[in-house]
């Protein structure tokens, strides 16, 4: 069930497309990394979600209804944004009433988010006085108060210790896992490799990729290693095989371009040749990442074709009606 629903949505500030033609959904369950480089739209798309930004066209839905036309939004829907800001006199505690009351909870209520935070011992401290990465657990507690079964965070990891990193990636893939729902936005690759099960990629304003991590970084990310004894005789059956075998070294490393592993195992168990190393290499989050808003950028600079505009690059994985044309800039 799709819980977050974005459709068409565009948006430019002034000269700037942040913004163009952008759809995507977000599962029930899921948490989907949200990702692109900056100015590539993250920002703008979440702040859309979250009714403070007028889209200029399409349309964005939380449980089928506007963010704006939620009842008690904030038990429904806990949002993070990187903006957010916090008066540096009050107290956490203090701060957390403030809000808790604006929603009718119960003090208690702040008292379990700030334990499930980690700031249960400074909640009598002020704000003013807390690290950045505290600041991050205080906005998360906000965040929480209500019980929502929706969690929208721009860049929650930031400025967050190793143990804090770790800690919010099992409390994500733990609320995951009970049917809430995650759009998580981060320039942490590798930590959103390790926390998302979907992630939508994009670039220049508009998506680049839309689909499960797993299949984003099953493909080959280079040839084949395969490492023999006999090298030389596994080297003239792959090629009598039309396998092409790219370069051997003398430790009887071989490296092999045109077909699967699978392929080259079965090849050498026919031929009776010893296998000491067969490895497929497979691409990482972190380049398939590079590889898609490198080839949106250079998209988006080179000049026009002759009678009509470059065309953009395409969407990897789910598709959309409609893709727009390049975006001219971003705003983050």
């Amino acid at each position: 069930m799709s819980v977050i629903e974005i459709r068409g949505l565009s948006k430019r500030f002034g000269t700037t497309l942040a913004v163009d033609d952008l759809s995507f959904e977000v599962e029930q369950g899921d948490v989907t990394g949200f990702l692109g480089p900056n100015g590539a739209g993250k920002t703008t798309t979440l702040r859309a979600l979250l009714g403070l930004v007028e889209p200029d066209r399409g349309w964005l839905r939380l449980n089928g209804r506007r963010y704006q036309d939620l009842a008690s939004p904030g038990r429904q829907v806990g949002a993070v944004l990187e903006s957010a800001s916090f008066h540096p006199a009050r107290t956490a505690r203090n701060h957390l009433r403030v809000l808790a009351a604006v929603e009718g909870l119960p003090d208690r209520r702040v008292d379990e988010v700030l334990a499930l935070v980690g700031l249960a011992e400074v909640a009598r401290g002020k704000v003013g006085g807390f690290s950045f990465g505290m600041r991050q657990r205080l906005g998360l507690a906000a965040a929480l108060l209500g019980d929502p079964r929706v969690l929208v965070l721009d860049e929650p990891a930031n400025g967050l210790d190793p143990e804090g990193i770790r800690w919010l990636r099992e409390f994500l893939r733990s609320f995951a896992g009970r049917g809430g729902t995650v759009l998580i936005s981060s320039h942490v690759l590798a930590e959103i490799a390790q926390t998302a099960d979907r992630v939508v990629i994009i670039g220049q304003g508009r998506k680049l990729a839309d689909a499960p991590l797993a299949e984003l970084t099953t493909r080959p990310a280079g040839p084949v290693r395969v490492r023999s004894p006999q090298a030389g005789r596994l080297a003239a059956a792959l090629a009598g095989d039309g396998i092409v075998v790219e370069r051997g070294d003398e430790d009887g490393l071989l490296l092999v371009s045109g077909g699967s592993a699978a392929a080259v195992g079965e090849l050498a168990a026919r031929e009776g040749v010893v296998v000491h190393e067969l490895v497929a290499e497979r691409s990482t989050l972190e380049q398939v990442f590079f590889e898609l808003t490198t080839q949106a950028t250079a998209h988006a600079t080179s000049p026009p074709a002759p009678g009509g505009p470059a065309p953009g690059p395409p969407a990897a994985g789910r598709g959309d009606a409609g893709e727009g044309p390049d975006a001219e800039g971003g705003a983050a």
